[in-house]
This record gives C-alpha cells, structure tokens and sequence, in this order.
C-alpha cells in the first residue's frame, strides 16, 4: 500500500508537468491551424499576391506555407499524435456484469437470484504516467515533423522564385540584344549595299538572330514549367499566371558568420533535431513502462448476490491482481525497447552529424556563389562589354571583321545570362543555409533584396 501511495504522489507531480506541456502542445496545433487553410479544389480559390507589385519572395514563401497541402497532412499527424496523450492516461473502463438464475424467475420455493457485480482494474503504479511521457514525445516528435515539412516547403519556394526571376530576367536579355543582332544586322546590310563588305555578313547576323529567337522559344517553355511547379506548390491549376518577378534584384551583401556558430544554429534550431530528442525521450520512457510490467496490476471488485440467505452474504468486495510469472515476455519486451532506446540514441547522434555537414556546406557554398557573383560584377561583364564597345567601333571604322563584332556580343550575352544564373544560385544557396541553420528561407533572412522598377 505504500508503494501505491508513493506512486500516487509522484502521479500527481508528472501529471501537472504533463498537462502543461500538453496545453502547450495543443496552443501551439491551434496556431497552426490558423496559419494553414488550404483550399479543396485548386480551381476555386486561386492564391491572392498584390496586382500592382512585382511578386515578392516572402510573400510567395508564406503563401506556399499557408495552402500547401502536404502541411496540412503534417498537422493533421501531429494531431493525432497529440490525440493519443488522453488516451494513454486513461484507466480501463470499468466492467459491470449481471446474471440471474432463469428457475427462480417465478418460483415461490426460493428467492429470485440476480447478481450484479462491477470491477475496476488499476494499472501498475508509474505506468499511466509513463504510457503518457511515451504519448507526449511522439506528439512533440510529430510537431519537429510538421516543422521540417514546413522548412522544406519553405525552401523549394524560395528556390523557385530565384528560377522564375532568372528565367523572367534571361526573357527581357534575349529581348535587348535581339534589338542588338537587329541593329548589327542592319549596319552589316548598310555595308553591304556599300560594297565595303560580303553579304556573308548580313547572312551570319540573320543566323545569329534566327539562334537567339530560338533561345527565346526554349525559355518561354521554361518559365512556363516553372510556373506551373509554383502552382503546383500553391495548390492551384498550374496553368495560372502569376505576378511578374522584381526587375532587378541586388545579391544580398551579407557577412557570413564562421561555421560554428552556424553549426550551433543548426543544432539548437532544426526541427528534425528536435522530433529525433523527442524520439529518443519516447524510446527512454518506453523502457521505464516496459519496467512496470514485473509489478501486478490490481483491480477491485464489488458484488450483490440475493441468493444468499443472509443479509451479511449478499454484499461482497474484493480484490485482483495478475501474476507476473511470465518472466521471459517481461524481460524481451524490456531489451526490446532498450534496444529501440539505443537505436533512437544513435539516430540522433547521426542526425547532429548530418546537420552540421550540411551547415558547413551550405555555408561554403554561399561563399563560393557570392566569389562567383563578385567576379562577374569586378571583371567579366565590364570586360565583355568594353570588348563589343571596341568591337563595334572596329567594324564602323573597317578595322574589325564582322566576326570579331558577331563574337563579342555572344560572348557578352553569354556572361549576362551567367550573371543572371550566378544571382540565382546565390538566392538559392542562401535559402540553403537559412534551412540548415533552421531558419525558413526567404522569411527570417531574405535571399536576395527585391529592388522595385
């Protein structure tokens, strides 16, 4: 009996730690389900973005967060994990029988006989509140799940966005030196008519411009793919349009900070971290209530029975208990779940390690993107485009073959889309270290500031 009263008490304790972090728990499910409301049939409600502005990267990152469904699903799991908490602390129902003798129904012999009899079964002492640790964790597990849903979503928006501004920004480059090849396929044709050059010269400008109206055909189809890969996250018919990019957007000049303070980031901020604690501390309670199992279980009993003569007889209360005598099941079911304790255990350590790989490798790369960026900005573009300054001058003067002319406008074409591509990545690569580092990308830390026109 002191043992129960002992148990009792601690019951008591834990359950108020555990009601409160259930209360959290659930505060924290309802504020994420005012977060999420996506729409059942995508043809309905459209996603709403500003008409007079360009799309901005936060609010597409939001809305993605907002109507994808795949949150949904996760919060949906991480409410019935939660669900599973009340269930966990509960006692048996309790058991009620009745039975009666059918010969004493109209007999004037003997009394009528009926007994009514009712039973409550109380488990182990401990074992409620570790049944419940075990609940709780798994829901706390299911909540570092929905995160991670949250943080990958998060990413694969940004990065889109970087790929439609690119491609966006490519279309209005493959415009301006369209106009270019047509403007040195009509000074060629001046030339020509001249007599100062071959029509080779007009004819290589038409190939030339026939290559860049091609180039538009394949990016019109990519910006299309893109588009619909967006919807696709929105929720909605891919054929939607959207708003148009920012014009411009300006690399982010960003210090980045060493990498381990970022590592730390990582560690203390990544949902996936946080679901594998919470595995590990359901796999630890798991052992404790598999510990409970050696203890009996008590139930208690009581009983009307009118066939006894005596009114002392009739009433009776008693008590059950199982025998724990089973000792090889007790003793499997223990190294069971200390070996699924150690797997969690491991699976954590490895999960650190995974983290801080990725930080410090994301943190690398951003470096490298922004090395890239620098050196198209510092050397390559304004070297291209001295080049086809000289180069054009060359050919109006006579002192430059057509072409030296045809080769530096490819060639500053060619390093404009690479800057484009270079901007990009660096978004990209960004949104990849604001997700290491546990952050959502485009939301805690933009990618790159949008510049308006």
């Amino acid at each position: 009996m002191g043992a129960w009263l002992i148990g009792s008490t601690g019951l008591a304790g834990c359950t108020h730690g555990q009601r409160a972090r259930y209360d959290a728990l659930r505060s924290a499910l309802d504020d994420a389900e005012s977060r999420s409301s996506p729409a059942e049939d995508p043809s309905i409600e459209p996603a709403s973005f500003a008409v007079d502005r360009p799309l901005a990267r936060e609010a597409l990152v939001l809305a993605v967060l907002e109507r994808n469904p795949n949150v949904e699903a996760a919060r949906q799991a991480w409410r019935a994990a939660l669900a599973e908490h009340p269930q966990a602390r509960s006692l048996e129902d309790t058991m009620a029988s009745y039975s009666l003798a059918p010969l004493s129904v109209r007999s004037d012999v003997v009394r009528f006989g009926q007994v009514v009899r009712f039973e409550q079964r109380f488990p182990t002492p401990g074992q409620l509140r570790f049944a419940g640790e075990v609940a709780l964790a798994e829901a706390e597990a299911m909540r570092g799940s929905y995160e991670a849903v949250r943080l990958a979503l998060a990413l694969m928006a940004s990065s889109l966005f970087d790929e439609y501004y690119r491609v966006t920004r490519v279309l209005m480059l493959n415009d301006e030196h369209r106009e270019l090849i047509e403007d040195i396929k009509a000074a060629a044709l001046v030339q020509y008519e001249a007599g100062r050059v071959a029509q080779q010269d007009v004819l290589q400008a038409e190939v030339e411009l026939a290559h860049i109206i091609h180039q538009r055909v394949m990016l019109e189809s990519e910006r299309k793919v893109i588009v619909a890969q967006i919807n696709g996250l929105l929720h909605q018919r891919p054929e939607l349009e959207l708003p148009a990019p920012p014009a411009r957007i300006t690399p982010p000049s960003i210090q980045v900070l060493g990498t381990e303070i970022l590592q730390q980031e990582g560690l203390d901020n990544r949902p996936e971290l946080h679901a594998a604690r919470s595995q590990l501390q359901a796999a630890e309670s798991a052992v404790d209530l598999a510990k409970r199992d050696y203890s009996p279980a008590i139930g208690l009993m009581g009983e009307y029975n009118s066939m006894w003569a005596e009114t002392e007889h009739r009433w009776m209360a008693g008590v059950s208990l199982n025998l724990p005598l089973q000792i090889r099941s007790r003793k499997g079911a223990i190294e069971e779940a200390d070996a699924l304790a150690g797997q969690a255990a491991a699976w954590l350590s490895s999960k650190r390690d995974e983290v801080r790989v990725e930080v410090d490798q994301a943190r690398q790369r951003v470096l490298e993107a922004q090395h890239v960026v620098h050196l198209y900005q510092e050397r390559l573009l304004p070297a291209a485009r001295a080049q086809i300054d000289a180069a054009e001058f060359g050919y109006e003067t006579g002192r430059t073959d057509f072409q030296a002319l045809i080769d530096a406008e490819r060639s500053v074409r060619t390093l404009e889309i690479q800057y484009e591509d270079a901007i990009a990545t660096l978004g990209q690569r960004t949104a990849e270290l604001d997700r290491a580092r546990g952050l959502i990308p485009g939301v805690e830390h933009e990618g790159g500031s949008d510049v308006q026109p």
